[in-house]
């Protein structure tokens, strides 16, 4: 769209992409953020929760630098490979959100990029 700022991002607090792609592309007032992974952090091979606290631990590190919180958080989709956990995580869904619901995608993979891998979490924010 003519006129419109696509800012492509990436951000030194993060691990390091693992491919061709930023960590986050802000057009206007949005900001799509790639999907997270615990890859590269100390929660890589733990439990889908701790995976998922290490995520929402980058998503908030995004969204500081970026001035804004959850509060912000449009919408996300989440990516697990086993639907046996969906109790595990809604309890963490619900710390990190504060009382903020995104909408939300809940989808059951076969596998990640990784065998260590066990959850990927996508999110949109308003900024």
């Amino acid at each position: 769209m003519p006129g419109t700022a696509i800012q492509r991002k990436t951000y030194a607090a993060l691990p390091p992409a693992v491919g061709p792609y930023s960590h986050a592309v802000k057009h206007d007032n949005t900001l799509y953020l790639s999907g997270f992974t615990a890859f590269g952090t100390e929660a890589q091979g733990q439990s889908l929760e701790k995976q998922a606290h290490a995520i929402f631990e980058q998503i908030k590190t995004v969204a500081s630098e970026e001035g804004t919180d959850m509060s912000s958080l449009l919408k996300v989709t989440l990516f697990i490979t086993d639907f046996g956990q969906v109790g595990e995580l809604r309890k963490v869904l619900a710390q990190h959100y504060d009382g903020h619901f995104p909408a939300s995608s809940l989808v059951e993979v076969s596998k990640l990029f990784s065998p260590e891998l066990n959850i990927e979490i996508e999110a949109i924010f308003g900024v």
